[in-house]
């Protein structure tokens, strides 16, 4: 059974920083992309940054130039790297992943997701 473990949130200042990190655990034989996803009270989920195992990177306009994503495959892990972060930040952050997995006897392609992690920033 593949597991998403999510890191790194926490209470920080308008202007400050957080890194996010997410390790996947498994029987993962491949990792196609991953993400991190944000859904802040009384509003629907949405995507923050993705990555595909390629290096090619999306993200949401809202943190273009403040937030960064990477991937390290061979760990299985992704990291969100947060900068001057702002109070409409605030939100449970979401770690997901498409991987190929060995699941119920044979390799299978699923989309998995962490438990969330949450973000606030205040002063």
């Amino acid at each position: 059974q593949v597991q998403l473990v999510e890191s790194g949130g926490g209470l920080v200042q308008p202007g400050g920083s957080l890194r996010l990190s997410c390790a996947a655990s498994g029987s993962i034989s491949r990792l196609f992309a991953t993400g991190w996803h944000r859904q802040a009270p009384g509003k629907q989920r949405e995507v923050v940054a993705r990555i595909t195992s390629g290096g090619s990177t999306n993200y949401a306009d809202s943190v273009k130039g403040r937030f960064t994503i990477s991937m390290d495959s061979a760990k299985n892990s992704v990291s969100l790297q947060m900068n001057s972060l702002k109070p409409e930040d605030t939100a449970v952050y979401y770690c997901n992943a498409d991987v190929e997995a060995w699941e119920y006897g044979a390799y299978r392609r699923k989309s998995y997701w962490g438990q969330g992690t949450p973000v606030t920033v205040s002063s």
